[in-house]
């Protein structure tokens, strides 16, 4: 079974709600169907009154519709965002205009319970959600950095290297390779990470990973350098610091860096740059040093190597809330949620194991 088709079934076994902030999008909408007739999860469209075709479509197909304009629930989603935000200069009657927001309103219903989780991000910005998150639902306990990760599910590059090489030396086709993925962090959050923000970026992505490919994780902290061949300083001694951290935060967690890129993924140059390293050509979780190295690898990946790019799926918050790349089509739309749900409080609830 393939991994998006495993998390599809793994999901389909929890019945998550799942609430969507932009049910007016033609890609939301056709995502939200799909959940809904192959009961992956329950979706739950916010939908905007002034959007009036797009409200009128989300109806036609017999999901759950709300409109914010006239619930009730609004008055106490108004009351914490002012609570939030009052520090800071919101107003009384901005904190009432904001709680019809569908964004905010969706975010809500995951805080209140209504919802297991929630998707938004095809229309908005990163910044519009991530407001709505931090300031309704806050990270998780002992969290103190929010990120993201995407989960790339790339071309087999390293069992096809495998495969060449022994067809050289056999008359026995290889075996039919699989796809591989990879988890790219942080790609959408934190623009400089420290290195104490590294750390809780990469042992956040290791315990997402746990859940939702269910594999052990192996995290390359990634660089232009690999073991200091790039010099001191900078981002090399950045990374290294970071790594210092994870030994001290997580010491049982497989880490290794300053990595450089292909040293981390390919054994064969892992050999001659970094011997002996615990991960090097072995890496499932790459950790980018910056935002900017992150995203740009990421989209890069996705248009060249023709990968599947699910995400960014955010890390760290109390309860799940789920990013969504503007350009992403209505198959990623549905595989972030079936993902989002893995991360709901009804994945322990159902007693589930990491595979």
């Amino acid at each position: 079974m393939s991994f998006l088709s495993d998390i599809c079934a793994r999901a389909s076994k929890l019945d998550a709600r799942v609430a969507f902030g932009e049910a007016g999008d033609p890609r939301v909408l056709e995502a939200a169907i799909r959940l809904d007739k192959e009961g992956v999860a329950h979706p739950i469209l916010v939908i905007d009154p002034a959007d009036g075709a797009g409200s009128a479509e989300a109806r036609k197909h017999g999901l759950e519709c709300i409109d914010p304009s006239n619930d009730p629930r609004c008055e106490a989603l108004a009351a914490a965002l002012l609570a939030a935000r009052a520090k800071h200069g919101m107003t009384a009657d901005e904190a009432a205009k904001l709680s019809h927001d569908p964004l905010a309103f969706a975010t809500w219903l995951v805080k209140t319970g209504a919802a297991d989780a929630s998707v938004g991000g095809a229309v908005r910005t990163t910044r519009e959600l991530m407001h709505f998150a931090l300031w309704l639902i806050g990270p998780a306990a002992g969290v103190k950095t929010v990120s993201s990760a995407f989960y790339m599910v790339v071309p087999p590059f390293r069992t096809a290297l495998a495969a060449s090489s022994s067809a050289l030396t056999s008359d026995v086709p290889p075996a039919e390779s699989v796809s591989e993925v990879l988890t790219f962090t942080d790609c959408s959050v934190v623009p400089n990470p420290s290195a104490s923000q590294l750390a809780d970026i990469a042992i956040a992505a290791a315990e997402a990973r746990k859940k939702i490919v269910g594999d052990e994780p192996r995290v390359a902290l990634l660089s232009y350098s690999s073991k200091g061949s790039g010099g001191e300083g900078g981002s090399i001694a950045n990374v290294q610091a970071a790594l210092a951290l994870i030994k001290q935060r997580a010491p049982t967690l497989i880490a290794d860096g300053d990595l450089q890129a292909d040293a981390a993924l390919i054994e064969s140059i892992a050999a001659r740059k970094s011997p002996g390293s615990p991960v090097a050509g072995r890496a499932n979780i790459l950790v980018f040093p910056n935002l900017d190295a992150g995203n740009i690898a990421y989209k890069l990946t996705e248009r060249l190597a023709h990968a599947k790019a699910i995400g960014p799926i955010l890390q760290g918050l109390a309860m799940p809330v789920s990013d969504l790349s503007r350009g992403a089509d209505a198959d990623a739309i549905f595989h972030v949620a079936a993902i989002t749900a893995l991360q709901s409080a009804r994945f322990y609830q159902s007693g589930e194991q990491p595979l």
